[in-house]
């Protein structure tokens, strides 16, 4: 694993100097004028200093590993067979800034994983934490704690793949297109980062880079199988061509979890390619599909957790701590039946496409121009409740930028800016779900039809100083409207509907600065300093449910801002230990909270005035004997992030009374205070063994808070998985085409707590107290229980 310096030189951008190809541009097309004799020692100088800052580049590229040997956007450039001398054009629409906190998980750090989910694959990323969410590879994807509060999706921090945006333009993306066979490699940006990202950046963004056709070179099928019927057939072909590389991926996947009624179906599709169109020109393209079919069961309370952690013999509700859910029996009013999951036919039937063209034009050596469009439609069936949610939510994503690499006062630097444009539109109705089963629809209780738009604009520059200082400084300017209308049907005892509507429209304007120093004492130090806010607007859909969890106007929403210091640094002792150390301070105003109201209501959201974040990320890479036992390596991710409300009162109401609590100094609820991950193995390097290797692993989880009066926690975990793969380097014939792998998944059969959404405290109707944890308790919708022990086991062969 590598870290901030891997991830900045993936995005074309080194940590250590300017990339020694523009040193030298620089040189080669600066006019000169003879020196006089007096400016002979000037000259002298400065040209030692370009040799240099060039000699420490190729430094740094030789000590790096491998796959970080070259920037990734330079390799993927095609050779050209006219002869034309081809200027590269470098980065993505996602480059972040340096001095930044990051992290590049290769290939090689993911490539045994039985891969079930992206979840397996960030784990050793520190700052990253994760819960499933609905569905086989919905995973709830969070940095620095930025949407552990969420129990689907990923909000509040931006999603690309290959630069192109995966996040759509109300904020939300969703892993379940992401199948880690497709990937090289995985960058992570930390902290508050709207001054490029804009809208949703409040903590940072992950960009998964495809695997490229140069690196697959044929062709590659493979087969995992394992426990619960779990079977993922996968193909991928692509080569490099004269001026074009390709690559394209299908996958299908099923299988179920222990979890009774949980089995699903999902393929992929994920198609790149890159074209060299002219000695300046380059076309870049992407294409994703993925269809899902799932079924889901319910969020269990804490007590039926303890009970029937996998829900068996729940089908007819029949055994102890079955979840279920209230449905209405003619579907419109009146009666309600408790229903299993099973029985009422939850699941997700869903659709994403996307697709996606970036134009990177060359003016010269200097000046690049880079433009590119994203459409991206999902379509949602979702009888997940007592409701179910239909939806189609097709969006575009427009961005260009300009980047101008230039002498500035003696030093080197690189301006950069752009404007970007997105829109999506909102379609959404929502009916009651009948006991009926299969998920039968009754009557249409909501509808929402609406749009979101954000445009703005983003500059930076990045200044060298010299070989050890360098300087970033930008800002980023968004205007968001958000428009829409809800309306909400009720039913009297003759199914007779009553119709309220709800009009909507909000327009939020935001900036987001950022600076940040970086200081470079010598090869093997690296350090940092930066501030920077990050920015969020609410969504449409949080603006029509009440705190009560039914449809009404919630329409006085702000937009969050946070306000974050980064300290970090970085440490290589060669080939021995590779160490990265971030400490973050952040400041949230109006920080936008999600939890639930109860079983079979609606989560809402609200505004706490004043929160902080604060915590400490750590990243370690050793390999204790380099030349005795080469193949030998710790790996090691730890995170730790305290987050508490400054200033926030919150009134809870039932019967005749109302009443105000303040929650200052109280946990935020749903943060993970505490995230371990390490794993120890051993790759064979050398001889007829080389390619056998096996590693163990270890996470720890820590216990966190359900509920904003901190009286109802979640147990944290501890498990150990166990691997042990073949897979020969090279590409020549017999065993290096082939690959397989043996996984353990939760080595000691741990029951444990893989997801837990927040609860709502309330009142005792008759005395007016606060009602305490074993009420709380007792508050379904909000746990799913982990994976017990499983086994996996994979191959496959390339040709």
């Amino acid at each position: 694993m590598s870290y901030a310096r891997a991830a900045l030189a993936a995005f074309g951008f080194t940590m250590s100097a300017l990339p020694a190809a523009a040193l030298a541009q620089h040189a080669a097309t600066t006019p000169t004028i003879a020196p006089a004799a007096s400016d002979t020692e000037a000259r002298r100088a400065e040209l030692l200093r370009q040799r240099e800052a060039i000699e420490r580049e190729l430094r740094t590229l030789d000590t790096t590993p491998s796959a970080h040997a070259e920037p990734a956007a330079a390799a993927e450039v095609p050779a050209r067979g006219d002869g034309i001398e081809t200027v590269v054009v470098t980065g993505h629409s996602s480059d972040p800034a340096p001095a930044q906190s990051a992290t590049t998980l290769t290939r090689e750090d993911f490539a045994h994983v039985p891969a079930l989910n992206i979840a397996e694959v960030l784990t050793m990323s520190p700052g990253v934490s994760f819960q499933p969410g609905n569905g086989p590879r919905d995973v709830s994807i969070s940095v620095r704690g930025s949407n552990n509060r969420q129990t689907y999706g990923v909000r509040n921090i931006k999603v690309f793949e290959d630069g192109f945006d995966v996040t759509q333009p109300d904020g939300l993306a969703r892993t379940d297109l992401s199948d880690p066979h497709a990937y090289g490699a995985i960058d992570v940006v930390r902290g508050p980062s709207s001054a490029w990202f804009g809208n949703y950046a409040t903590g940072g963004a992950i960009d998964f880079r495809s695997r490229r056709g140069r690196e697959i070179g044929g062709g590659e099928a493979g087969l995992d199988a394992g426990s619960y019927g779990t079977l993922n057939v996968y193909a991928l072909a692509g080569d490099r061509l004269d001026a074009l590389d390709y690559a394209a991926f299908v996958s299908n996947v099923r299988g179920r979890s222990a979890t009774a009624h949980t089995d699903y179906l999902t393929t992929t599709a994920n198609l790149s390619a890159v074209w060299q169109a002219t000695a300046r020109d380059r076309l870049v393209f992407k294409f994703i599909d993925n269809e899902l079919d799932a079924d889901l069961s319910l969020r269990l309370s804490l007590e039926q957790y303890r009970l029937n952690p996998y829900q068996r013999g729940c089908g007819e509700l029949a055994a102890d701590g079955c979840a279920s859910v209230n449905l209405l029996v003619n579907g419109y009013t009146g009666a309600r039946q408790a229903t299993s999951a099973a029985a009422a036919g939850l699941g997700r039937h869903d659709r994403r496409t996307i697709a996606g063209a970036r134009w990177e034009h060359a003016f010269d050596a200097r000046t690049e121009w880079r433009t590119q469009l994203v459409f991206d439609n999902r379509d949602i069936k979702q009888p997940t409740s007592a409701q179910s949610y239909d939806g189609t939510y097709p969006s575009f994503n427009l961005r260009s930028d300009l980047t101008r690499r230039h002498p500035l006062f003696g030093a080197d630097a690189e301006t950069a800016g752009g404007l970007f444009y997105n829109y999506e539109e909102l379609n959404s109705t929502v009916y009651n779900v009948t006991p009926d089963g299969h998920a039968t629809r009754g009557g249409l209780t909501q509808s929402v039809n609406g749009h979101h738009l954000n445009a703005g604009l983003r500059l930076r520059e990045q200044i060298r100083f010299d070989a050890h200082w360098s300087l970033v400084t930008g800002i980023g300017g968004e205007y968001t409207q958000i428009e829409g209308l809800s309306t909400s049907y009720r039913y009297a005892a003759d199914a007779t509907p009553t119709l309220q509507r709800i009009d909507a429209r909000r327009e939020f304007h935001n900036l987001a600065p950022e600076l940040a120093l970086q200081y470079a004492p010598d090869e093997a130090w690296t350090l940092h300093a930066r501030l920077a806010a990050g920015y969020g607007t609410p969504q449409l859909g949080n603006l029509f449910v009440t705190p009560a969890g039914v449809a009404g106007n919630n329409t006085r929403l702000d937009s969050q801002r946070n306000y974050g210091l980064d300290l970090g640094a970085e440490w290589r002792l060669g080939e021995m230990l590779r160490l990265s150390l971030s400490g973050f301070y952040e400041l949230f105003r109006d920080e936008l909270v999600s939890q639930s109201a109860g079983v079979s209501l609606q989560s809402y959201t609200f505004n706490a005035p004043r929160s902080e974040h604060r915590g400490v990320e750590l990243g370690l890479h050793a390999q204790p004997l380099p030349r005795a036992l080469p193949g030998l390596y710790l790996s090691a991710a730890y995170t730790y992030d305290d987050q508490i409300y400054r200033d926030y009162d919150e009134r809870l109401s039932a019967g005749s009374y109302s009443k105000v609590f303040k929650r200052d100094g109280k946990k935020i609820p749903g943060i993970q205070p505490q995230v371990l991950s390490a794993r120890l193995g051993y790759e064979q390097q050398l001889g007829a063994l080389q390619g056998l290797g096996a590693y163990l692993e270890y996470h720890w989880r820590d216990d966190f808070y359900l509920d904003n009066a901190n009286l109802l926690k979640a147990p944290g975990y501890e498990l150990a998985n166990l691997n042990l793969h073949y897979d020969r380097p090279g590409a020549g014939g017999g065993a290096s085409r082939f690959g397989l792998y043996l996984a353990v998944q939760n080595l000691f059969d741990k029951t444990y707590i893989g997801s837990a959404g927040n609860l709502s405290n309330s009142l005792n109707a008759a005395t007016g107290e606060q009602n305490g944890a074993d009420l709380l308790s007792l508050a379904g919708g909000s746990i799913y229980a982990g994976t017990p022990r499983t086994y996996y086991g994979g191959i496959r062969v390339r040709f």
